[in-house]
This record gives structure tokens, C-alpha cells and sequence, in this order.
């Protein structure tokens, strides 16, 4: 019996790229810090210029799949984070977003075998939003060990994949 489990420490040759929604920037700018700070604490280069991160903002979540989806084709990055906040409202465009998302970033994640963490929050108030991105703890730390956490699994994974 073989098992297979990633970990937080294996960043060589690892290239990440974070894609951040714009909108509701007061509580994704937020996960991004936290993120940030989880890979550097990690070993990860997050200085501007660094050849393990690239850091893409895009106008807001329901943007986050076409642009993972690039990215993830590109074959340049073992792990992709898509962090975003959704703040319910009163109508039903909440619905549309989280929905087209989340479809959105799992079929990528699919389509192209390159782990998709998905930081999205998806909360009824700004208040609710802002305890997960800082107040309370911060989910960017989470999405990162997440990402560190699968890019060493896939990397142990390819002995599988090659028959080894």
C-alpha cells in the first residue's frame, strides 16, 4: 500500500500564480496579505520580483475562471489561487456569481490537472467577510498552505502518472 500526502515545504522550482478579484478589494486585498505572508513563511519569493509568484487582479469573481483558465494552460504554474469575496445582496446576482465561480474554477482545475484553491469567499455581510479575511483569522493563509499543500501532492502524484 502506497501513500501519497503533500507538504508545506517543498517549494523548489515551485511557480504559483494568485489571481485576486478587485471587487469587495477591501476584503480581498486583505486574503492576498494573508496569503502572501503563509508562502513567504514558506520559503515562496513574494517580492515584486519574484520568479515563484505572480500575483493577477481581475475585475471580480466571476472573472477569476477565464483567467485561471489561461493561466492554467500556460503551463508555467504547478498551483493556481483564485481568492474573491461575494457578499450576498438583495437581489439574486449573489447566486449567479458564486455559481459560475465555483463551476467555473473546479472545471479548470479539471481540464488542465493544475490544482485550483478556491478562496472565494462567499458570506451574507461585509462584517462576516471581513472576520474571514483578518478580523478573526485570515483564509489567504489557509488558501496558501492549500496550494502548497497540492503542489507537493501532484509533484508525488507524478510517480503515478509516469507508471513508476
Amino acid at each position: 500500500m502506497a501513500t501519497f500526502e503533500g507538504n508545506f515545504n517543498d517549494s523548489e522550482g515551485l511557480r504559483i500564480a494568485v489571481v485576486v478579484a478587485r471587487f469587495n478589494d477591501l476584503v480581498t486585498g486583505k486574503l492576498l496579505s494573508g496569503c502572501l505572508d503563509c508562502l513567504a513563511r514558506h520559503g515562496i519569493d513574494t517580492s515584486s520580483v519574484s520568479p515563484q509568484l505572480d500575483v493577477i487582479w481581475v475585475p471580480g469573481s466571476f472573472e477569476l475562471p477565464i483567467v485561471t483558465k489561461t493561466l492554467a494552460s500556460s503551463e508555467r504554474y504547478q498551483v493556481i489561487i483564485a481568492l474573491g469575496a461575494v457578499i450576498r445582496g438583495d437581489t439574486p446576482h449573489f447566486d449567479v456569481v458564486v455559481a459560475e465561480a465555483s463551476k467555473g474554477i473546479a472545471a479548470v482545475a479539471r481540464e488542465f490537472g493544475v490544482p485550483v484553491i478556491f478562496g472565494v469567499l462567499t458570506t451574507d455581510t461585509l462584517q462576516q467577510a471581513l472576520e474571514r479575511a483578518g478580523i478573526k483569522s485570515n483564509l489567504g493563509w489557509n488558501y496558501a498552505l492549500q496550494a502548497l499543500e497540492m503542489s507537493s501532492l501532484m509533484k508525488a502524484l507524478d510517480s503515478v502518472r509516469s507508471g513508476n
